[in-house]
């Protein structure tokens, strides 16, 4: 992944340009990245871009969810139904 080297960050320089950095990226939607040794460490992201991406994580759970039931569904048998009347029974 390629990165401009603008939106890198050390994590001691932020330690001190916080309320500066967190007011860019709510301002301007660019991601900062943070490094610490030399490292990619953390990725500040604007809120907005956390909740598109937490909004894509429950599709995603809800889509694996889906392919799940549709699997299981494909053996289903209806003609191997118990009543209610059956289970009671039991």
């Amino acid at each position: 992944m390629l990165l401009e080297s603008e939106h890198m960050i050390p994590v001691t320089q932020l330690q001190r340009e916080l309320t500066q950095r967190v007011r860019e990226v709510s301002e301007t939607g660019e991601n900062l990245y943070i490094l610490k040794n030399n490292h990619m460490e953390a990725v500040m992201i604007p809120f907005k871009e956390y909740e598109r991406l937490h909004n894509l994580e429950e599709i995603f759970e809800q889509l694996e969810i889906k392919t799940m039931i549709e699997k299981r569904l494909s053996g289903y048998d209806k003609s191997k139904n118990l009543s209610w009347d059956n289970i009671r029974e039991d």
